[in-house]
């Protein structure tokens, strides 16, 4: 049985790691990779959407940007983590979602610190945060919410019929989101891919260190309460 200081010691390594994994992402796209193909024409992706913008397109596209925003994506969370807690009796879901967005933020901040970008030459929908161009802050967040909801939907109704096609609207949402981040020349097409990479990485981060994990006695009965554990054999130790 791990202790809560060795499981702390996990989380803190992976997360080391993959702050590791997305600075040196970062350098590859800035610095060593920036002037070969494909990065060379990934911003006629961004000219090409800014060139056929139409209004209907662009009110969708201003949906799905303020979706993946900060305070709908703290908003979002907290109230389904709430709803997680009512409805399974226990916080490790909850914890488990809270933990996957809070790891995805540290994780993109702390990789714009390090990683400076310029956001695509287009004509920009939206005022541009101070952060850098990599990642797209947007796409990170939305990935770690929306698919850490649809882990959690996902197992606890495996056994119903419509287990995949929510699953699967929970996870067309960050793509929309990072859609319209391209869309509304916010980033570059390299910017939403490494985005998709932070969050997709926190939430398996998240759901190893918690959701799926065998925690230490005492974190279980304050996580668990009395409730049915969830089987550790579902994600391999």
């Amino acid at each position: 049985m791990r202790s809560t200081g060795s499981l702390l010691g996990r989380l803190t390594a992976l997360l080391t790691l993959l702050f590791g994994l997305m600075a040196g992402l970062g350098l590859l796209v800035t610095r060593v990779l920036q002037h070969t193909s494909p990065l060379t024409q990934e911003d006629g992706i961004d000219r090409s959407l800014a060139a056929r913008r139409t209004p209907s397109e662009t009110a969708v596209s201003g949906f799905f940007s303020l979706v993946g925003s900060t305070f709908v994506v703290i908003g979002v969370m907290l109230v389904v983590a709430l709803v997680f807690r009512l409805v399974f009796k226990r916080w490790r879901e909850s914890v488990f979602l809270v933990l996957a967005v809070a790891a995805q933020a540290l994780i993109f901040l702390l990789t714009t610190l390090v990683i400076s970008r310029q956001r695509p030459d287009v004509a920009r929908l939206d005022v541009s945060p101070p952060t850098s161009s990599f990642p797209s802050g947007h796409t990170g967040a939305s990935t770690a919410l929306y698919v850490g909801i649809a882990v959690v939907l996902a197992w606890h109704l495996r056994r119903s019929p419509g287990r995949w096609p929510l699953v699967a609207v929970l996870v067309l949402v960050p793509l929309g989101v990072a859609f319209a981040r391209l869309y509304r020349g916010m980033h570059h097409p390299t910017d939403v891919l490494a985005a998709f990479v932070n969050g997709g990485l926190c939430v398996l981060i998240a759901a190893r260190t918690v959701l799926f994990a065998v925690l230490p006695d005492g974190l279980a009965r304050r996580l668990d309460g009395g409730a049915r554990r969830p089987a550790a054999a579902a994600l391999p130790a």
